[in-house]
């Protein structure tokens, strides 16, 4: 749409155009004196839309650029923590001062052996602890598993032939017995002597009782309420060796009878005796092992 006296097909008036640049219609227009005041207005109208779409697109681009700028410096401290925490850019830790620590060095040791117990009581020149029936056969009675016996007499000699019968006598004198103790127990009519045989070594131990056979026994040990038994009566007996003492045990009963092979309890009685003189033995070892530990 064109405004003022021109015809169709000239150039339309533009706002934005200082007015010497406008084409000569316009110019002939506004030397007439009469303004079309409609087509001031609608310019006018444009002008401000103009400006509008302007400072809209002005606004967005400003706010993508504080956007970037910001996304910029962010990612720049970033970089420069990543940089800063890359340890392929540190020194290998052998290059800085101050860091290589020595090991620890130590002279090389080694824990002495355990003492073997049983070595205290293989030769009399180890063996040095106190010795005598009572502290072998400590106490008044003596208590395995449920059965309790009562202790009788006991005896200490040196001349070790005196206190056994039979064969028994040659064979301790000729592997050199130095010492023979005897104690004696009863539970209900049936008593035992138990004796432990002395050697200088554990090899004369037990070559002693290698030569040994059923009629090498010791002699009973009646006294203290015990009547004499196994004087003449068949009886059991028993004979061991362990470290450098042989032990034997002779059970019977108390009222002169035979014992048989269905006497029970004449046999646990023995074994009973027995198993107790090799604990003692074997404890005497553990003792002196344990005191030569602790010097």
């Amino acid at each position: 749409m064109s405004y003022g006296q021109g015809g169709q097909g000239q150039p339309p008036w533009d706002p934005w155009k200082p007015g010497s640049q406008q084409t000569p219609q316009w110019n002939n227009q506004r030397s007439t004196g009469n303004p079309d005041w409609a087509a001031m207005a609608e310019a006018s109208e444009t002008r401000n839309k103009r400006r509008k779409v302007l400072f809209i697109v002005g606004g967005a681009l400003a706010t993508v650029g504080v956007g970037v700028a910001v996304a910029m410096a962010v990612a720049g401290a970033n970089g420069n923590n990543e940089a800063a925490n890359q340890p392929s850019k540190l020194p290998a830790s052998a290059d800085i001062p101050g860091t290589t620590t020595p090991a620890p060095s130590f002279e090389p040791t080694s824990a002495p052996p355990p003492l073997d117990p049983k070595q205290f009581i293989a030769s009399a020149q180890k063996d040095t602890a106190p010795l005598s029936p009572d502290i072998l056969f400590p106490g008044t009675q003596l208590t395995m598993g449920n059965r309790v016996y009562r202790k009788g007499p006991t005896a200490d000699t040196k001349n070790c032939a005196s206190a056994v019968k039979d064969t028994l006598p040659p064979i301790l004198t000729k592997n050199g017995c130095t010492r023979f103790m005897r104690v004696t127990y009863v539970k209900d009519g049936v008593a035992v002597t138990v004796g432990v045989a002395v050697f200088d070594t554990e090899a004369q131990a037990s070559k002693a009782k290698a030569e040994t056979n059923d009629k090498s026994i010791i002699a009973s040990l009646a006294g203290n309420g015990i009547k004499a038994f196994c004087n003449s009566a068949v009886c059991r007996s028993t004979r061991n060796a362990y470290g450098r003492y042989g032990y034997f045990t002779l059970a019977g009963f108390t009222n002169g009878k035979d014992v048989t092979t269905k006497d029970t309890a004449v046999f646990t009685t023995g074994d009973d005796l027995a198993e107790f003189a090799f604990r003692q033995i074997s404890r005497r070892g553990q003792a002196q092992a344990s005191a030569a530990a602790n010097q």
